[in-house]
């Protein structure tokens, strides 16, 4: 599905009017958000705009090969200024400007050489937020940004949010929204808005393809997920032409992992369970695994696609993993039979696509019980989509209209008494008949 042609306009204009532009993708991050993140860093700072791009938490050190990852902040200075105008309009001059503080109170000293300061000349003014544009990308709803936004409510209630992404469970939150369901990545609709402004389609370098490629190539697990579609190979194959470096992608995420990557990855394994009657594969993580193992808990992302999704004879697969700020995260991934979007908003309050989604719960009391939990939960759920699909009716094609020919007319035999032979011979030999 295109991108909506006013949205693209919308969006296109607020860029063209903004000064300062903050960037931001969801906490914890992945590939496809902080690429997308440094696309439009690298694409709006081409375009003379003043641009900061924040990573809301710890910065992921396996990503650091992504082009101006250097540029990545985790926070932003407070932009809450507040002034103090003085109008010398009238013809006052200023001789010193000093303060002191008393008191726990700020004296502000004015000294005039020329003239004196009337009240009226004294105003005061505040300024929330210096930036004219928030970019938020990859993200399904804006309190996925965490603590970030939480520590920062103003800055987004006063400054317009410009939304893009890819999830089916987004929100539309924002005065703004580029949102493509059908898209693979965010990077991919990132993709084509870009080639949509013939501008910045000029300003397109191997740098930026290789941020795009990063997105496209992770969110679709090297193409093998059900969301790669022949746009997504399109794409990339474009993106290739355009000199994105795919073995450098590929080199870094898939085939480069620390020790204590692996060592959690096998602890997971070891606690695999499998409920063969109900479809279903998991395993968990506990922050005691994550201390044991010096490891933390951005770690396990690519274990659930590489290794825990790969066990046959299972609808859904879902890995559980505590997180250091509290609470755990889950990651599901389904089969066609199992819509694991729904199952993740309709229990949790999760999202994300209908064969790849995910959710957090905030507080329990026991980490291993709630997995228990949360299982008994998504089992209920797939016993109901699955009676829903074995209750639909067939689906009967419409009707199609046949022009039916009339039959022929049979022809059928006259029942009339039959006509009396006649002798000619007999005829001609009448007396009568003769003349």
């Amino acid at each position: 599905m295109p991108l909506n042609p006013q949205e693209l306009q919308a969006a296109t204009k607020a860029i063209e009017n903004a000064n300062r532009i903050l960037l931001i993708p969801h906490a914890n991050v992945d590939a496809d958000g902080l690429s997308s993140a440094l696309t439009c860093y690298s694409i709006f700072k081409q375009l003379g705009k003043d641009c900061t791009v924040v990573c809301p938490d710890t910065l992921p050190e396996s990503l650091d090969f992504l082009p101006n990852f250097k540029h990545l902040t985790t926070s932003i200075a407070s932009e809450r200024q507040f002034v103090l105008t003085l109008d010398i309009s009238g013809g006052m001059e200023l001789d010193k400007l000093r303060y002191t503080v008393e008191d726990n109170k700020v004296n502000i000293i004015v000294t005039p050489k020329k003239g004196s300061i009337q009240e009226k000349d004294v105003s005061f003014a505040s300024s929330d937020s210096s930036y004219d544009l928030i970019v938020v990308l990859d993200t399904a709803d804006i309190g996925l940004l965490g603590s970030f936004y939480t520590e920062h409510i103003d800055l987004f209630t006063d400054t317009p949010i410009l939304n893009v992404d890819h999830h089916i469970s987004n929100t539309r939150f924002g005065q703004l929204t580029l949102i493509d369901p059908t898209a693979a990545s965010a990077t991919e609709v990132l993709y084509a808005w870009i080639l949509s402004q013939p501008t910045w389609k000029a300003l397109l370098t191997p740098d930026i393809a290789t941020l795009l490629l990063t997105g496209l190539i992770t969110d679709t697990r090297s193409f093998q997920n059900p969301n790669t579609t022949p746009r997504s190979l399109e794409v990339a194959a474009n993106l290739l032409d355009l000199g994105a470096r795919q073995q450098e992608i590929i080199q870094h995420v898939y085939k480069t992992k620390p020790l204590s990557t692996l060592k959690i990855w096998g602890r997971a394994l070891n606690h695999i369970q499998m409920d063969p009657d109900a479809g279903i594969v998991w395993s968990s993580v506990s922050r005691e695994d994550l201390i044991e193992m010096s490891a933390t808990s951005k770690e396990t992302a690519g274990l659930l696609d590489e290794l825990i999704s790969t066990i046959p004879d299972a609808d859904v697969h879902v890995l559980f993993t505590e997180i250091e700020e509290g609470g755990l995260k889950a990651s599901m991934r389904s089969s066609v039979a199992i819509d694991v979007n729904r199952a993740a908003g309709k229990l949790f309050g999760g999202g994300g696509h209908a064969r790849a989604s995910g959710f957090k719960i905030k507080t329990y009391g026991n980490f291993q019980l709630q997995v228990i939990e949360c299982i008994q939960k998504l089992k209920t759920e797939m016993i109901a989509q699955r009676n829903e699909t074995n209750a639909a009716p067939p689906v009967v094609p419409p009707a199609v209209p046949v022009k039916v020919s009339p039959p022929p007319v049979p022809l059928v035999k006259e029942n009339k008494p039959p006509t009396p032979s006649v002798d000619i011979v007999s005829v001609l030999e009448k007396p009568e008949a003769k003349k």
